[in-house]
């Protein structure tokens, strides 16, 4: 089975520990600290691989982790960092929380190489926390956590022009005729079963890639046929040619069969539904002289609603040409931009709030905040950066800081410090 999804863990390194130790050599007396950083936890990194066209890599293999920081030594010597872990995935693949099915990565455009989970920070040696008052601190600093995620990974073909309809009516074809591709073609359902690229290059016409995309049938939104496994790959279509059995080989109704297959589309994304369509009657070889002409009762139907209809044979190529050019000129009028599936889960953003101990106390007219976890929140936070300030201002009030110091009472223009910080308070 063609495999375009897959459910992993990731996770990032742990940063090394800072070391506690004290220089200590013949005739030098009272050294002093001397324990070295912990090193850097390894970064849990994907990146495109255009030799890949699968997620099978993800298929039986679950966790995947980035190396861990070492531990800081004697005589200030620094841990080794822990190695990176890069993940290539085809161009394509949409990487989301899997609890939420928030984006945190689309793999295709620019985005080519992305850090999802950054590695812990190395925590510091007992040698950075001497003081004139403090000459023998007998404590470092621990690394940071390892940060762990559960993804789903999709892969969403990059492709301009969709060929959608009911099985069996054509596509494939179709596809093998004006394209390189070279699928499956056989006279039984579901000779498809993955999705099949190609590339149209046209003579005076700008080309584009096509998308033989299987599975559609009546309730394939809900998940009957392959509808759940395929119907992601029209999500990056700007267009789709639909294409219908104008002959009715098989007992059909060609208007009937369009309406079914785009109340499918209506059912899964009413964005795709939206999309510029064109219709493509095939098999009119087979229609015979004296019946009621269906392409006739296709343009009637349609085309008032704006959807052009051409009569095409994928046997013999007749029509072909005529519709791969409007087709390229319809591509020629829309935006050239890829369509990108935006961010909306940020990992960096995601601290637990709940039951978060701190404490609140007033020296020497300065307010001082302490707690195990505020710390880390910000050795991970970027107060140089809009976004990081706006993060840390949302982390006082969420966590309940703001409204302690209110009760501790203070005023504006008061000093709070929270670790090697300093700042004056403002509402």
């Amino acid at each position: 089975m063609f495999a375009d999804r897959a459910r992993i863990i990731i996770r990032s390194g742990k940063g090394g520990d800072g070391h506690c130790s004290f220089r200590r050599e013949l005739y030098v007396a009272n050294g002093g600290p001397d324990g070295g950083d912990g090193g850097r936890g390894g970064d849990l990194i994907f990146e495109v691989d255009k030799g890949l066209n699968t997620l099978v890599d993800f298929r039986h293999k679950r966790k995947f982790a980035a190396g861990d920081g070492e531990q800081g030594g004697k005589r200030r010597c620094h841990g080794k960092d822990g190695k990176d872990l890069i993940l290539r995935v085809p161009e394509g693949t949409v990487i989301k929380e899997f609890n939420t099915g928030k984006v945190i990565a689309d793999m295709s455009g620019d985005n080519q190489r992305q850090v999802i989970l950054k590695g812990g920070k190395g925590g510091l040696g007992n040698m950075h926390f001497a003081t004139a008052t403090m000459q023998v601190p007998k404590y470092a600093q621990p690394g940071q956590p390892a940060r762990e995620l559960e993804v789903t990974l999709e892969l969403k073909v990059i492709a301009d022009v969709g060929l959608i309809g009911f099985p069996n009516v054509g596509k494939s074809t179709l596809l093998s005729r004006v394209t390189n591709a070279e699928p499956k073609i056989a006279n039984y359902h579901f000779t498809t079963l993955n999705p099949n690229l190609g590339v149209v290059d046209l003579e005076g016409g700008k080309g584009f890639v096509m998308a033989d995309i299987p599975g559609l049938i009546e309730g394939a939104s809900e998940g009957a046929g392959l509808g759940h496994e395929f119907l992601r790959h029209i999500e990056r279509t700007k267009m789709m040619i639909h294409v219908v059995d104008a002959a009715g080989t098989e007992g059909r109704d060609p208007v009937e069969d369009i309406y079914k297959i785009n109340q499918e589309l209506e059912a899964y994304n009413p964005d795709i539904a939206m999309r510029p369509q064109v219709i493509a009657a095939n098999k009119t070889d087979l229609i015979f002289a004296g019946d009621e002409d269906p392409v006739e009762r296709l343009r009637e139907e349609f085309e008032p609603k704006g959807i052009k209809v051409f009569p095409i044979s994928g046997v013999s190529g007749k029509g072909i040409s005529e519709l791969l050019y409007y087709v390229s000129e319809c591509l020629r009028n829309m935006d050239d931009d890829p369509v990108i599936f935006k961010q909306e889960y940020f990992p960096e953003d995601e601290l637990i709030y709940e039951e978060l101990p701190f404490t609140v106390v007033k020296e020497d007219g300065i307010y001082v905040i302490e707690g195990p976890k505020i710390e880390k929140m910000l050795g991970y936070t970027n107060l140089d950066s809009e976004k990081g300030f706006a993060f840390f201002q949302r982390f006082l009030k969420e966590t309940g800081i703001l409204s302690q110091l209110e009760e501790a009472g203070i005023q504006e223009g008061d000093t709070v410090r929270m670790y090697g910080l300093q700042f004056d308070y403002y509402k």
